[in-house]
């Protein structure tokens, strides 16, 4: 991926990235299916020494869902959430300790639906970094980040076809094993979109 403004530093990629979430020309949000639950994950853009990264979460096996998989910090709306954003902040602090003050939220990304019967909102958010991780034990299991000139190597991730237990085939996004953990799925997904937003 050529001319990916990743290298931008400070509060400069943020404004381009908050820029390109208010102007993009993306697929809106498809309404949730029947029986779907609501949800919202985090997705938390923070700057290291060597560029900007994302943070990731693997969840534990000891989750309902997504037993041991790489997924961004987020969970089911509850109803004490006003929106998307208040559930991803509330389900951020919960699995890892982020303060919902240090954050800076930059937009939204479609919602979509996931065959685990969730309707989940991506919120883009900087996070200070570092910041003390308190990982939620029985949700979490490590906590970790990928840098985004990583991500959008295009060789970095492939399309593959995944049989489902019900029989059907469905194509699903896969990235190369980074640091000892597989990114893929509805995850993958996101992330995808994201850079895809990012791209120049």
């Amino acid at each position: 991926m050529q001319n990916f403004p990743g290298h931008l530093s400070g509060m400069a990629f943020a404004r381009q990235v908050e820029q390109r979430l208010a102007e993009a020309k993306i697929e809106p949000s498809v309404a949730p299916l029947d029986h779907h639950r609501k949800a919202a994950v985090l997705v938390p853009l923070l700057e290291m020494e060597d560029g900007w990264h994302l943070l990731f979460i693997r969840r534990s096996s000891e989750v309902q869902d997504h037993k041991g998989q790489v997924a961004f910090p987020g969970g089911a709306v509850e109803p004490q959430d006003e929106d998307p954003i208040a559930t991803a902040l509330r389900e951020s602090q919960e699995e890892v300790g982020l303060d919902p003050k240090t954050v800076r939220i930059l937009g939204l990304m479609p919602a979509r639906n996931t065959i685990t019967h969730y309707h989940i909102t991506p919120v883009v958010a900087v996070i200070s970094w570092p910041f003390g991780i308190h990982m939620q034990a029985s949700e979490v299991s490590r906590v970790f980040t990928i840098p985004l000139q990583w991500l959008a190597v295009p060789e970095h991730h492939s399309l593959r076809e995944v049989i489902r237990p019900n029989g059907a085939r469905e194509p699903v996004y896969f990235f190369d094993e980074y640091d000892g953990e597989l990114l893929w799925g509805i995850t993958a997904a996101i992330t995808l979109e994201f850079m895809d937003l990012m791209k120049t």
